[in-house]
């Protein structure tokens, strides 16, 4: 198995705060350093095992639709390279193709959550409602169907150990202002119908994905944190794919429906994986990274 990283110790630099995944370091008042570790969160608690090589996966799958997507958002890398952030080797050496220097930006209190297939707490909503997140839906759909049309349902962020809350569009209006939430509703919607559409052609669905947005100081909103990665997406092999079942996945949804099996309440802590699972999905990790990027 390839190093894993658990946790980020930079001593040259503050650590302002350590997420579900990624530990954030602050360089100056422009620019942070953003680490992205092994440390798995699943049902928003952070297991006691990394999966190999997974930050080095999420980082090179963001840093790509970063790139691809910046005609149509900007998004949070900055010109800074990691040597001027970092200039001591032996302190970099550990964080090289886990970490990016970003602009400091004012993060929205808004997860941007995109639903193009009814699967997760979709799917149990939608049993127990007949619709998602209060938006109503056909009878007589099946789990990972097709939704009729790509549907937006957005939640508040969540501090580490707590569970996020899925809200309605107007109540994005009161956090945001109307302008603004219909600027991240569109934006998010665009981002993710272009992305599906090009990994459906390399044999990717994108089932569901959430996206977190930022302002600079002239109030412009940029694409932060990470980008349809398998952390932030369900991943499903195209050509196996179908509804009535939860399909294989490129992305921790393996680790989930094992979770799903254990005596365990989804409060922390989180249980052990055993081997298997750790290494099954740092494969699925790679096997997504490369279909996407190469």
């Amino acid at each position: 198995m390839p190093e894993t990283l658990f946790e980020s110790e930079i001593n040259s630099l503050e650590l302002i705060h350590r997420g579900k995944v990624r530990d954030i370091y602050a360089i100056d008042d422009a620019h942070m350093l953003i680490v992205t570790t092994d440390r798995l969160s699943a049902f928003d608690v952070i297991l006691p095992d990394p999966i190999p090589g997974k930050g080095v996966v999420l980082n090179a799958v963001s840093n790509f639709w970063f790139e691809r997507m910046a005609d149509t958002i900007p998004n949070q890398l900055s010109d800074m390279t990691l040597e001027q952030a970092l200039p001591d080797a032996a302190e970099r050496a550990p964080v090289v193709g886990r970490a990016i220097v970003v602009k400091r930006l004012k993060a929205l209190p808004v997860e941007a959550i995109v639903r193009g297939y009814l699967i997760g707490s979709g799917w149990k909503d939608y049993q127990r409602s007949g619709g998602v997140c209060g938006i109503q839906l056909p009878e007589g759909l099946q789990m990972a169907d097709q939704l009729p049309e790509v549907i937006y349902t957005p939640s508040t962020k969540a501090d580490v150990g707590d569970h996020d809350e899925n809200i309605d569009f107007d109540s994005t209006v009161d956090l945001l202002g109307r302008e603004m939430a219909e600027q991240v509703r569109d934006v998010s919607l665009k981002l993710y119908t272009e992305a599906a559409k090009f990994a459906r052609e390399r044999g990717i669905i994108i089932a569901d994905t959430k996206f977190e947005f930022g302002l600079d100081g002239d109030g412009t909103l940029t694409l932060i944190d990470e980008a349809l990665t398998p952390d932030s997406s369900r991943f499903w092999p195209a050509d196996s794919y179908q509804p009535g079942s939860s399909p294989e996945s490129f992305d921790k949804q393996y680790v989930r429906d094992y979770l799903e099996t254990l005596d365990w309440d989804k409060t922390a802590p989180g249980p052990s994986l055993p081997n298997e699972v750790l290494q099954r999905t740092a494969d699925k990790y790679r096997e997504a990274q490369e279909r996407i990027t190469k």
